[in-house]
């Protein structure tokens, strides 16, 4: 095991595994003087570490087009629809193993084609602490669907018991849950969480201009923020009652940019439908109503297209590289700074420019966590 090699574990080998996956491998290739080196990457060395050192060696799914393949097969295997960035991925160690159901799928999917939803392997979960102790998983990379809440604290519970990190990708609040908390901390485990934000998504778009409207004295009266794509994660998510925690993750994250948050029926943020054809192609419409010097109104209209699942990627690759600095500096519990920074629901909410500087604080060394 090399000294700068970060051992990483994914559960969800969907949509945004197979960009991570990808993306290591493109930015592993580039050399440094190469123009295109950092393009994309909010760093491309962070604290020493670079994407080329980033090594997967576990991995869990439940759909039988996954599970026995080999990781860089499985992820272009359906019903994955991400764009391709890097397809020349070399034959990894590391085969999918079966993990374990419980709330995984939501019960609606079995009426939509199986290119599009998942298809249940008919095989016995593997022992997901052993293989993460054999395969000296560091740190396992949550990316299961939303509303899995079972299968995500069987999850975490399995990280605690293996003593592997844990990044909390979904709206199922781990990190910024004080028992949760409490329990990584307690066995001196880093964590980060909950619920990734994009690099350039919906959820920082809505809390940047947000605070742009409240730091230059106008009010806000109404805002909403909706989103359509075509992938599993909104096949997932037509099953509302799966949609709480996400409702409340997404919705959290712009209130607390605001001195005084909106009432209820103020502000709607969610998802709003499946459009098929859309892919990975996630599309946010956004509205902000508002009243500036005088009284007189100020209203805001933007329509965001991005494909959704490499701007998470953006954003995962440096959480994996704050996390390895937390077990190299022996820092256990819920890394702050991180969470805050990428993530829409962590333990403790800061202005994005504020959450920005404490990274690199973090990075550098000055702040513990």
């Amino acid at each position: 095991m090399s000294a700068r090699e970060i051992r990483v574990g994914i559960v969800g080998v969907g949509n945004c595994a197979s960009s991570l996956v990808q993306g290591v491998f493109y930015y592993s290739q580039l050399k440094d003087d190469d123009s295109d080196a950092s393009l994309g990457l909010m760093h491309r060395n962070l604290g020493g570490y670079f994407p080329s050192d980033i090594r997967f060696v576990s991995a869990f799914d439940i759909d039988a087009r996954k599970v026995g393949k080999r990781l860089n097969e499985a992820i272009f295997s359906k019903p994955n629809c991400t764009k391709t960035i890097f397809k020349d991925i070399p034959a990894l160690d590391v085969v999918v193993e079966m993990g374990e159901p419980l709330d995984g799928i939501a019960e609606h999917m079995k009426n939509y084609p199986e290119d599009r939803r998942f298809v249940l392997a008919d095989k016995p979960p593997c022992d997901i602490v052993r293989i993460l102790k054999e395969t000296k998983t560091e740190i396992l990379i949550n990316y299961l669907p939303v509303g899995a809440e079972r299968a995500v604290e069987y999850y975490a519970n399995a990280c605690l018991e293996a003593g592997t990190a844990f990044i909390n990708c979904v709206p199922v609040f781990i990190a910024s849950d004080k028992e949760w908390a409490k329990k990584f901390e307690e066995r001196n485990i880093p964590v980060i969480g909950d619920d990734i934000k994009s690099q350039i998504g919906a959820t920082i778009i809505h809390r940047v201009l947000a605070k742009l409207f409240s730091d230059r004295g106008v009010k806000i009266d109404n805002t909403y923020q909706m989103n359509v794509g075509g992938n599993t994660d909104f096949l997932n998510m037509l099953e509302r009652s799966r949609l709480k925690s996400k409702k409340i993750s997404k919705t959290e994250a712009v209130q607390s940019q605001l001195d005084k948050p909106l009432e209820n029926e103020h502000i709607h943020i969610g998802p709003s439908d499946y459009v098929p054809f859309l892919n990975d192609n996630k599309i946010c419409f956004l509205r902000i109503e508002g009243r500036g010097f005088g009284n007189i109104k100020v209203d805001l209209e933007l329509r965001l297209s991005v494909e959704d699942s490499p701007n998470s990627a953006g954003v995962v690759i440096d959480a994996i590289r704050c996390c390895k600095l937390a077990l190299d500096r022996k820092v256990g519990g819920v890394l702050k700074s991180p969470s805050a920074y990428f993530m829409k629901h962590p333990p403790e909410q800061y202005y994005d420019d504020m959450a920005r500087e404490r990274v690199e604080s973090f990075i550098k060394g000055e702040v513990k966590s």
